[in-house]
């Protein structure tokens, strides 16, 4: 282990035995007075926003009793063109706004965080004791990585993730409808082999997003030495596309010409550019929408979501990129083998009981107009938990003895945490000092503890300057420096 990786690691495991659960206790009638509208606020009158009841909410609050969320990154606020909306969800309502003038009014009680956007350096501060944070983040892990990090995710109270383990999971997110699997196979496998017979590989490869957490193609470039890859994106690239297709906003819809160009083959390299549990793409579901066999490199626990026992490659089974090829040029020479990769495709072969169960008890749906999308179900999830969380304090503070405090409520790794990036293909410690990829990912990920550790300390210090976050690194710092 590097003396960088040392270090960091130490702070990483003296962090943990610092950090302090973070309670959200009702404001005392001191806080009440701190927390009234600032001047900025006097001319929002919440009032003045219109509402609609919702079926079976019992609601009949007006909007100037209600709970406010605020969504911090505005830029997905689910109610375009409004600033502020009146929600009747299932349970109860909510205001819901993007206006941040809002943050340390007293009736905020949660602040929604996007995650790709979420920045140590940016966090609202001071962070009032009344107020919890929502987490919301469908993207890859690549695209934070302070949330990988347990000092930073344990800061939020309710999380909608790709982890099952969130409290309102996003794991199936790419996955429109079960009737999208088994769709018919785009292209026979009879003329998949006239096409391999004229001379087309058996493993299609397209990215045009290099060097990636996960390493991708440290990988595919080993295993292109033992088996043909055509390989269409800037990584890697070795094929033309057709110029009907050089326009890379169909690879990223279904555009239809583009979908039967890439059914053509028989395998396709489906590897994520970040590697964590449940974080599963399209690059697994649209080859099995099409009929071919993904060859998949990303969430470990890919197996429990598939269609049945038999229907990808894992990348991860195979000891080296040389074996892999070696079982892909046997499928690809056995037609009764290959096949059995698409029994899914028949009626009722869908077995895996995980993969129904979850599709049938999400809310939301994906490009569907009869469900809500998840960034409304979230909030309301949010608004429910809040009303529920405000009432039960309600009744503690009339009578304690018979109504104990809420217990306070904390994500954990379960609900976002990330491994480390590590190569692909190889040990660490084999890779030039000069590598793009080490000299990118590994470090992302230390200085993002290190930057979680900062935020860590400005909480504690209820600092209310975000700016202070690298203060507080150069201490840490010169403090585990005078440590050794």
């Amino acid at each position: 282990m590097s003396g960088l990786a040392k270090t960091s690691l130490a702070v990483w495991l003296l962090l943990l035995r610092c950090l302090q659960c973070w309670s959200h206790e009702v404001l005392d009638q001191a806080d009440r007075v701190a927390f009234q509208p600032q001047n900025a606020l006097s001319s929002m009158d919440f009032s003045s926003v219109g509402s609609y009841r919702g079926p079976g909410n019992n609601d009949s609050r007006g909007n100037k009793e209600l709970p406010i969320i605020l969504w911090w990154s505005g830029n997905i606020f689910p109610h375009f063109p409004r600033d502020t909306e009146r929600i009747d969800c299932g349970l109860s309502s909510c205001l819901v706004t993007r206006n941040r003038k809002v943050q340390l009014y007293k009736r905020t009680s949660t602040i929604i965080f996007y995650g790709t956007d979420f920045r140590a350096y940016e966090a609202p501060l001071p962070r009032p004791p009344h107020q919890t944070w929502a987490l919301f983040h469908e993207e890859s892990p690549m695209n934070n990585y302070l949330l990988s990090h347990l000092p930073c995710i344990r800061l939020f109270n309710y999380t909608a993730t790709f982890r099952r383990g969130s409290d309102y999971p996003l794991t199936l997110q790419w996955l429109p409808t079960l009737d999208y699997l088994v769709q018919p196979t785009a292209v026979p496998l009879r003329e998949k082999n006239r096409l391999r017979r004229a001379g087309l590989a058996p493993v299609l490869y397209m990215q045009s997003h290099c060097d990636v957490p996960s390493d991708r193609d440290r990988y595919v470039q080993e295993l292109m030495k033992y088996i043909q890859v055509d390989s269409y994106g800037k990584c890697l690239n070795n094929m033309p596309l057709p110029q009907h297709l050089e326009d890379t906003s169909t690879a990223t819809g279904e555009e239809g010409h583009f979908m039967a160009f890439v059914a053509r083959y028989k395998f396709h390299l489906a590897m994520e550019n970040g590697l964590c549990p449940d974080y599963i793409t399209e690059k697994l579901w649209r080859p099995l929408h099409q009929g071919c066999v993904p060859v998949y490199r990303g969430s470990a626990s890919v197996a429990d979501w598939l269609p049945d026992s038999h229907s990808a490659v894992l990348v991860d089974d195979f000891p080296s990129p040389q074996k892999l090829a070696e079982f892909l040029l046997a499928l690809d020479a056995d037609d009764a083998a290959y096949e059995r990769y698409l029994r899914f495709k028949s009626p009722g072969k869908i077995t895996n009981a995980r993969l129904l169960q979850g599709m049938q008890d999400r809310e939301w749906g994906v490009n569907d107009m009869s469900k809500p999308n998840y960034l409304n179900g979230f909030e309301c999830f949010v608004c429910d938990q809040e009303n529920k969380r405000l009432a039960a304090e309600r009744k503690h503070r009339r009578d304690p003895q018979l109504h104990p405090a809420p217990p306070p409520k904390m994500a954990t790794n379960s609900h976002m945490g990330c491994p480390m990036p590590h190569p692909s293909y190889g040990e660490v410690e084999h890779l030039p000092s000069n590598d793009g990829w080490l000299q990118m990912w590994p470090q992302d990920y230390w200085q993002s503890l290190d930057q979680v550790a900062a935020l860590e300390s400005l909480l504690r210090h209820n600092e209310t300057d975000p700016g202070l976050l690298w203060h507080h690194m150069q201490k840490l710092a010169s403090r585990r420096g005078g440590a050794h």
